[in-house]
């Protein structure tokens, strides 16, 4: 490139033009430099982390009672998290444009965006194989667990089905199931009959067909509505007027559960909303507050220039 020498000893480059064909720049990035500072960023942020953990745990006196609470605690442990990595970010960025050389002010911020991003693609997957690894022991343990327990009440059951199987023939056994399948088909069997002529397992039957209609449906037709009055007369000697009463209360009752479950629900899924709004933005704020701290290190740590008469030399 021409250059021209002015009074004071200086080269100042002046203004080339590139003939057609002329081959295109190198690339300017360098990911060494960039690799460099991401693994700085990490390490000084992990550091500071792990002296906060152990200021942290200073503070906890258990025999004076002098703890501090569990909510100023993580609002402190939250800032200092922020800060350290606040930190190590500023400085993983001054690392990666003070070792690209380079002198332009464009390309040292970003090489600091570059290890700003690569901060935290390495920190997510570093946090999600942690999740990943907290999940895989928590489900190993709990199916050992649910195994040992499992195997307990195996022989628990074996040892009691043992001395059952001592103390009673198999004909008391199948006299005894034969009984309850012919006492469940008699329920079964005894729905349209007039009700002060079933049995209290027929009643207790249709009613409960009753009830699950009432419930899916939302409402009974006249019809139902009478035969279920009747039929909670004759179970529990009720007149049926009082009947009626007991009918209608049940009903107001599940009405007003149904209704409190639904406000619950409601409820508890607009927290879950809120709080994922509020976990969003607060990873957004933290990362905008990386990228500024990357940046202000990485235009820290770009090489100064001379400005000579309108040119930049280094």
């Amino acid at each position: 490139m021409p250059t021209q020498t002015t009074t004071s000893g200086y080269d100042v480059a002046t203004t080339a033009v590139l003939p057609e064909g002329a081959p295109s720049l190198p690339s300017r990035v360098s990911w060494g430099a960039v690799i460099a500072g991401a693994v700085v960023a990490l390490t000084i942020g992990l550091m500071l982390n792990a002296l906060g953990a152990g200021i942290g745990t200073t503070t906890v006196d258990v025999a004076a009672r002098d703890t501090p609470s569990a909510s100023s605690f993580g609002i402190g442990a939250a800032i200092w998290v922020l800060v350290s990595n606040l930190i190590g970010l500023a400085i993983g960025g001054y690392v990666a444009a003070r070792l690209s050389g380079t002198s332009d002010n464009t390309d040292g911020t970003l090489h600091g965006l570059a290890v700003w991003g690569t901060t935290f693609l390495i920190s997510a997957v570093l946090l999600g194989n942690l999740v990943s690894g907290i999940a895989s022991t928590a489900a190993s343990g709990a199916s050992s667990l649910v195994s040992s327990v499992a195997s307990g009440a195996g022989s628990a059951v074996s040892a009691v089905g043992q001395q059952a199987a001592n103390r009673t023939s198999t004909s008391t056994l199948q006299n005894a199931a034969q009984g309850l399948v012919d006492r469940v088909q008699g329920a079964l069997s005894g729905g349209g009959g007039a009700p002060a002529t079933m049995t209290s397992d027929q009643r207790k039957a249709e009613i409960a067909t009753l009830v699950t209609r009432r419930v899916t449906d939302g409402q009974l037709s006249a019809t139902d509505r009478d035969r279920l009055n009747g039929l909670v007369a004759a179970e529990y000697n009720l007149s049926p007027q009082d009947a009626q009463a007991r009918v209608q209360q049940a009903e107001q009752q599940a009405t007003q559960a149904a209704r409190q479950a639904e406000e619950k629900a409601r409820s508890a899924a607009d927290a879950a909303a809120s709080g994922a709004a509020k976990a969003a933005f607060a990873v957004f704020g933290i990362m905008l507050l990386g990228a500024i701290a990357s940046v202000l290190g990485a235009r820290r740590g770009t090489r100064d220039l001379l400005t000579v008469r309108s040119a930049r030399v280094a």
